[in-house]
């Protein structure tokens, strides 16, 4: 009798009195327009606190527009850490948090575009504990700054939503769920949906402005009669001017040795330098190799102690004499820094306003990670392998450089960033032509020859070709300064080397196919940067070219 008695409460009023108990106490549910809501995204044009908010203030329809404001308010009935608590009871608080946060579902016209389970550090502890309700800005006018304009920029520029929002209209659906990642990826249900009408307006783009151009004389190189695909040009072009691909100043395609492709755009030409960030740490793997050959540095297998009286230095340790070469071209140094970590002593940020870039690297601590297995991103050991280079070649690094390196390649026209010390920094920053990067990567497509000359041997090229983490899973992998990258177009694999700068920058050097792309960008600290110039390569340049 009793068991019937429970199992209709559960029918009429929706709770079964074997739910999961809150492991903390939420904030109470008081404003009107929340309660009308519960489990609901609304969408606003405008900034309104909560309090202030009203039925009238929320929309059905927007014309979506790039300064203009898009707000979210996702009012639920329950805070996200009990909601992650009904996954795994097991778990502490402390624990859900640390494992777990929102995923995201985008949808356009009942298509699911994007899923993005949010890091678990996006928002504060406390009001993932106790909030109810918050605000999401993903479109700003005065550029807010939060997570949710990254979500916003990952789901729109990079994971196919400019694509399903063509201009006219559109339904857009967001669903939020839990996530927690333990052992395994668990996925609670929706706690909040909203759809809004977006309108997109249309862009009146000429022909001309979306025409190949034409590639002028005095490139410097042979220009190439190959057939490619011009409607697809067409189309990368056309969504480079209608900003779809965003901050795109050059695109230059060598294929076989020969000038293919040559475009420029948002008032870039060919003379211009393009400021491509940390593209210039291939050049130290490049010189370094150069200054092997020369003999200035016996090989990459050297330590730092031949280099530098390292007792000197802070955090001194035995195995701080042991860092070759070699693992800084591989960031595989072990020292305590990881530019991909804010909270890593030896994050970039905090070398940049030392008065001595070198001895902030050599101050640093080791870690507990084996020379030469863990990767880390680690500017700053870039910064020690030209040092190394200065204090080795004759007459400077500055000199060499431009002796052996540019000279040869016919670039006479570029800028360094300079160290506080005025020596040429390879952390990156090196401007240079589109064109020039080309020659660069030509090089290494040539195996270390141009016109006729042995600038690096072959088998430097080799080991910098060389995946050195093939175990790692989070990437695909990484050689002396060069990125690996694989293209998939048509089931088939494209292996890559790549020089890659903030922005969205590359020199992309294929393995296997005669070509070099070049794309320099200016997109600079856009989480969509990388994203977008893989997508050009991936779904346009490789298809009309190969």
């Amino acid at each position: 009798m009793k068991s019937t008695f429970l199992f209709i409460l559960t029918l009429v009023f929706g709770f079964s009195f074997s739910q999961t108990k809150n492991i903390v106490e939420p904030e109470r549910i008081e404003n009107s327009v929340q309660k009308n809501h519960l489990n609901k995204i609304v969408f606003l044009d405008k900034v309104i606190p909560l309090e202030n908010l009203n039925e009238s203030d929320l929309l059905k329809t927007i014309t979506l527009q790039e300064n203009m404001n898009f707000d979210l308010r996702i009012f639920l009935d329950n805070s996200l850490v009990n909601y992650l608590h009904q996954i795994d009871p097991t778990l502490t608080a402390e624990e859900l948090l640390k494992k777990g946060n929102y995923q995201f579902n985008f949808l356009v016209d009942g298509k699911l575009i994007y899923t993005e389970n949010l890091n678990s550090g996006a928002g504060t502890v406390e009001s993932k504990k106790i909030k109810t309700s918050f605000r999401i800005p993903f479109l700003s006018t005065n550029n807010e700054d939060s997570w949710g304009k990254y979500l916003w920029m990952r789901f729109y520029y990079s994971n196919g939503g400019i694509d399903a929002l063509e201009s006219g209209n559109h339904k857009l659906k967001i669903q939020i769920k839990p996530y927690l990642k333990t052992s395994t990826l668990k996925i609670g249900n929706i706690i909040a949906e909203g759809e809004i009408q977006l309108i997109i307006p249309q862009k009146n783009i000429s022909e001309e402005q979306i025409a190949i151009q034409k590639i002028q004389s005095n490139s410097g190189w042979k220009v190439s009669n190959e057939k490619f695909n011009e409607e697809k040009i067409r189309a990368l072009n056309k969504k480079i001017v209608e900003n779809r691909f965003r901050e795109i100043t050059g695109i230059v395609v060598i294929k076989n040795g020969k000038l293919l492709i040559e475009e420029y755009f948002n008032e870039y030409k060919r003379d211009s330098l393009n400021d491509t960030r940390s593209v210039g740490k291939s050049f130290s793997s490049a010189l370094m190799g150069i200054a092997i050959k020369d003999g200035y540095i016996k090989n990459e297998n050297q330590n730092l102690k031949n280099f530098y009286d390292l007792k000197s230095f802070g955090n001194y340790s035995s195995k701080k004499d042991s860092v070759t070469i070699k693992s800084l071209l591989t960031m595989s140094s072990a020292f305590e820094g990881n530019d991909q970590d804010g909270e890593s002593l030896g994050n970039e940020e905090n070398m940049y306003p030392t008065e001595n870039w070198v001895k902030f690297v050599l101050d640093l601590p080791m870690s507990e990670n084996k020379i030469g297995e863990n990767w880390n991103y680690f500017t700053a050991g870039v910064v020690l392998t030209g040092d190394i280079l200065d204090k080795s070649v004759q007459n400077g690094l500055e000199n060499y450089a431009d002796k052996k390196l540019f000279q040869p390649l016919g670039i006479t026209d570029y800028k360094w960033q300079f160290t506080p010390q005025q020596k040429p920094s390879l952390a990156g920053g090196l401007r240079m032509k589109a064109l020039d990067f080309a020659k660069f990567g030509q090089l290494y497509k040539n195996n270390g020859v141009w016109n006729g000359k042995n600038i690096l041997n072959k088998s430097w090229v080799k080991k910098s070709f060389t995946n050195y983490f093939s175990d790692n899973k989070d990437f695909e992998g990484y050689g002396y300064l060069f990125w690996r990258k694989v293209y998939k177009v048509g089931g088939k694999s494209f292996e890559s080397y790549q020089s890659n700068g903030n922005g969205g920058n590359k020199i992309v050097i294929f393995t296997e196919i005669p070509l070099v792309i070049v794309i320099t960008a200016r997109a600079y600290n856009k989480p969509y940067s990388h994203l977008q110039a893989d997508k050009m390569i991936e779904e346009y340049l490789l298809p009309a070219v190969n």
